[in-house]
C-alpha cells in the first residue's frame, strides 16, 4: 500500500520539510504527541469528531437492542464494534490518499452531534468534550434511549517510534450499557487496539491495527479480537481474527478484513461488510454552534488544511494554540482550574475492574469519565 501511493502526502514543495520531520521523529525518545506535525499532514478534522466513528452506522448499533438472548447480544455487539473500525482507521486513506493526523483539540472542546433512527422513532445522540490537553484526552457519550442503550468512554495516545513506524498505544476503554426487556441490564467492556502507522518513509503514511483488543459482557461471553497486516492471516492488510466464546467453552470464529468483508468461519456467513456507504453524523449548521464547538473552532485552520494555503491553516493554528497557552497563563496565576462542561472524572471505574477480571485485563485497573446525564446535549455555550 505504502509503495503503491509512495508520496501522495507529500506536496512536491514540502518534501524537505517532511524529510525534517520524519528525522525529528526517529531522533525522539518521548511522546510523540508533543511534536508539532507539518500543516500538509494535518487532517482538517479534529479529534474530539473521532467518536462519532462509533455511530457511523447506526443501524448495526441499534440493532443490538434486538438480540434474542446475551450470545446473540455478544454477537451484535461484535459485529457492530469491528464495523467502526474502517471510518476510525482507514478513511482518510480514501477521502486524502493518505493517513493524516487528527487536529490535536484544545482543553473545553466540544462536539455534538446525531443520527436519526431509520424508523422514525428515535435517535442516537453523542456529546464529546475534550477534558485534557496534556496529556490529550476526549471522553464521550452516546446514547439511543428509545432502544436504552449507551455507551460512554474515553481515550487518549501514547504514540512512540520503532524500526520505521509510529506505534500508538490508545489509552482508555468504553462501556457499553444495554437495557434488557426484563428491566435488568447487560453491560460489555470494550478495549482498544494499537495502532501502527506505516508508509512514512514513502510519505504515505497508513495505519495497520495491530496486538489484540477484547469485549467482555456481563453475561460471561467474551470476544477476543486479534489483528495483523499483510502476511499474516490473509495476506492482506487490515486483517483480523475474532473468537467469541463464553465460559463454557461454546465459541464462534469470525475472520476477514476490518475495512470490507469478513465472514463466520463454520458457515461462510458474511459477518461484517463496510464497503456501502457509511451514515455521516448530523451536526448544527456553523453558524450556530458555540465558539467551542469544534467546527466552528477550527473552521480557519481546515479552511486553509483543504484549500492548500498551509501557511493561512499554520497561521489560524497558532492563534488558537496561543490563546489557549494564555488561558492556561491566567488560570495558574489566578489558583483556579478548568471546569468541564459534560462530564465528572473519578480515578478508578469499578466496572471496568469487574469486567476487567474476567479475561486478565491489562492494566487492571483505569480511571473514568462520568457523563452528567442532565448536561444539555446540544448547547454548545462554554
Amino acid at each position: 500500500m505504502a509503495e503503491e501511493q509512495a508520496g501522495d502526502a507529500v506536496p512536491a514543495a514540502q518534501k524537505g520539510s517532511w524529510t525534517a520531520f520524519i528525522k525529528s521523529i526517529a531522533s525522539f525518545s518521548g511522546d510523540l504527541s508533543s511534536l508539532t506535525a507539518p500543516p500538509f499532514i494535518l487532517s482538517p478534522v479534529s479529534l474530539t469528531e473521532f467518536p462519532a466513528y462509533w455511530c457511523e452506522r447506526p443501524a448495526l448499533f441499534s440493532d443490538i437492542a434486538n438480540a434474542r438472548n446475551a450470545e446473540d447480544r455478544s454477537r451484535r455487539v461484535l459485529r457492530w464494534f469491528i464495523s467502526t473500525l474502517k471510518g476510525q482507521y482507514t478513511s482518510r486513506n480514501e477521502s486524502m490518499g493518505s493517513e493524516k493526523k487528527p487536529l490535536n483539540p484544545v482543553l473545553g472542546e466540544l462536539f455534538y452531534g446525531i443520527w436519526p433512527d431509520a424508523d422514525g422513532r428515535g435517535e442516537t445522540t453523542l456529546v464529546v468534550e475534550q477534558v485534557s490537553h496534556h496529556p490529550p484526552i476526549t471522553a464521550y457519550y452516546i446514547e439511543n434511549a428509545s432502544k436504552k442503550l449507551s455507551l460512554r468512554g474515553h481515550s487518549a495516545q501514547k504514540t512512540t517510534f520503532s524500526s520505521g513506524s509510529i506505534i500508538v498505544k490508545q489509552i482508555g476503554h468504553a462501556l457499553l450499557t444495554v437495557g434488557l426487556p426484563d428491566g435488568g441490564k447487560e453491560e460489555f467492556l470494550i478495549t482498544l487496539p494499537r495502532l501502527r502507522i506505516d508508509g512514512l518513509w514513502y510519505g504515505s503514511p497508513y495505519i495497520e491495527l495491530a496486538e489484540t483488543s477484547y469485549i467482555q459482557s456481563s453475561s460471561g461471553w467474551l470476544s477476543t479480537i486479534e489483528y495483523k497486516g499483510r502476511g499474516y492471516f490473509s495476506g492482506k492488510s487490515h486483517t483480523f481474527k475474532a473468537v467469541l466464546a463464553s465460559s463454557s467453552g461454546r465459541s464462534h470464529t469470525y475472520e476477514g478484513q476490518w475495512d470490507t468483508v469478513s465472514k463466520d468461519v463454520r458457515t461462510g456467513e458474511v459477518f461484517t461488510d463496510v464497503t456501502s456507504a457509511k451514515e455521516e453524523v448530523t451536526v448544527r449548521a456553523l453558524e450556530e454552534q458555540g465558539d467551542w464547538e469544534s467546527r466552528k473552532l477550527w473552521k480557519d485552520v481546515s479552511r486553509g488544511i483543504r484549500e492548500g494555503d498551509f501557511e493561512a491553516a499554520s497561521t489560524a493554528k497558532s492563534k488558537i494554540e496561543n490563546e489557549q497557552r494564555q488561558r492556561r497563563r491566567d488560570e495558574a496565576a489566578e489558583g483556579t482550574t478548568w471546569k468541564l462542561k459534560h462530564f465528572v472524572h473519578e480515578d478508578s471505574d469499578p466496572t471496568y475492574e469487574r469486567l476487567g477480571k474476567l479475561f486478565k485485563a491489562n492494566p487492571p485497573t483505569e480511571d473514568m469519565y462520568v457523563f452528567l446525564c442532565n448536561a444539555p446535549k446540544f448547547d454548545g455555550s462554554a
